[in-house]
């Protein structure tokens, strides 16, 4: 019982010395880390886009020049999700965002949404293996497409889903009231 009685109060006394006494001297500083990633993502919409149909290359074309406030370099890729409005099981909507190139396989053949881009413009294509002209306008007139101008290197270093708008929006950290509005003039 002693024994156990020394134990007791040799375990108060360490645990009462334990004080917030000085402060000792601060160690070496570490060695410095890895660069952050320093983006600064754009985002702009544009609404009601008619599509031409160009008949020598079988081709239906949006040529679009990008907003002059958006500041887009060389180097810069631009991602382009195309609105769907997809059913819910409640009988209700919901807007999706799909990366094109997007393909569609159709009773007349195959058709895709692609694009090009410089520093000034973005020309949207829908390309097909079968006559285009015949292509629904459900295809073709009025489309809303979102365009995310992002630093080239910045996907292969961030690590992001760029079939995913929301992940990148993110990644970005964007929101949806940083979307620039624009509507088509035809």
């Amino acid at each position: 019982m002693k024994k156990l009685l020394s134990l007791l109060i040799l375990s108060v006394f360490l645990v009462s010395s334990c004080s917030d006494g000085e402060r000792g001297p601060e160690g070496p500083q570490g060695p410095p880390g890895e660069p952050g990633i320093n983006i600064v993502g754009q985002t702009f919409e544009f609404e009601d886009i008619d599509f031409d149909y160009n008949a020598e290359d079988n081709l239906h074309t949006y040529l679009l020049n990008i907003p002059e406030d958006i500041e887009v370099i060389e180097s810069d890729a631009i991602l382009v999700y195309r609105l769907e409005v997809a059913p819910t099981d409640d009988g209700g909507s919901v807007e999706t965002w799909s990366l094109i190139p997007q393909n569609f396989f159709l009773d007349q053949g195959t058709m895709q949404y692609v694009y090009n881009h410089t520093a000034v413009d973005v020309q949207l294509l829908i390309d097909g293996n079968f006559d285009l002209s015949t292509l629904s306008d459900d295809f073709t007139q009025d489309q809303v497409f979102r365009f995310v101008v992002v630093p080239s290197d910045f996907i292969a270093e961030a690590g992001i889903d760029a079939n995913n708008f929301q992940a990148v929006m993110n990644a970005l950290n964007l929101e949806e009231q940083d979307i620039q509005q624009v509507r088509s003039i035809n």
